[in-house]
């Protein structure tokens, strides 16, 4: 069973590999389309922000790719630099997308507010649960007792259950976002089918990555449901 779980773990990290590389090229492609209002992201994103009511978030600008983020704690959104100075489809998509993550906030959206509550388990979960599951199956393995697997599966559990909420966030920031660019006309009817396949993709991360941790979990309980029948 453990080898399954290998071979399972090494399907799905090609299946996220190859839509991660997908998700690069289509931001990278749509980031050399022009926006023809001549917008840049920052610009997008306080404009969405004042269009709802929002006027305690600060758009900052951080390094990296693909590295856009709302930080419900300061309340900023943070829009790699491509996006920040940006006047792309891809900027628009993006800027937008993160600024739905705030208006989530403003109007406490219950899958965020319980993602939220559930960070300070999961970075501990996340930090120890490899490890718990490693010994709980050499331990299983050594003595027949699966108490310590068991307890890996708990903890990988809260982990999978915030994979499986940030699911519905990351939707919703999208389905936000895009009804804000089509009804205020940021993007034209050319651009606006660009910024809803880039931000296709970028939900696809999260479902692989949500469906490789199920499988996983569930990998992982029948090896202990088998050790009880034995």
């Amino acid at each position: 069973m453990t080898s399954e779980i290998m071979i399972i773990s090494l399907v799905f990290l090609g299946i996220s590999f190859l839509v991660s590389a997908v998700l690069k090229s289509k931001f990278t492609k749509y980031s050399k389309v022009p926006l023809s209002n001549g917008m840049t992201g920052k610009e997008i994103a306080e404009k969405m922000l004042r269009e709802s009511g929002i006027y305690d978030v600060k758009v900052t600008s951080v390094d990296g790719f693909l590295t856009d983020h709302y930080n419900p704690v300061n309340k900023t959104v943070n829009l790699s630099s491509d996006v920040y100075n940006g006047a792309s489809v891809s900027a628009a998509a993006v800027a937008a997308h993160e600024c739905g993550h705030a208006v989530q906030h403003a109007t406490s959206y219950g899958p965020l507010m319980f993602r939220s509550k559930l960070v300070p388990a999961v970075q501990v979960s996340s930090m120890l649960v490899n490890w718990i599951l490693l010994a709980g199956i050499i331990v299983l393995a050594s003595t027949k007792n699966p108490t310590v697997l068991l307890i890996g599966i708990i903890i990988m559990s809260v982990t999978v259950l915030f994979t499986l909420v940030t699911l519905p966030v990351e939707f919703d920031a999208s389905k936000r976002a895009l009804a804000w660019l089509n009804n205020t006309n940021v993007t034209n009817a050319e651009e606006y089918p660009k910024a809803k396949d880039a931000l296709k993709w970028a939900a696809t991360t999260y479902v692989v990555a949500a469906l490789a941790a199920v499988v996983t979990l569930i990998q992982y309980i029948m090896i202990y449901l088998g050790s009880r029948d034995r």
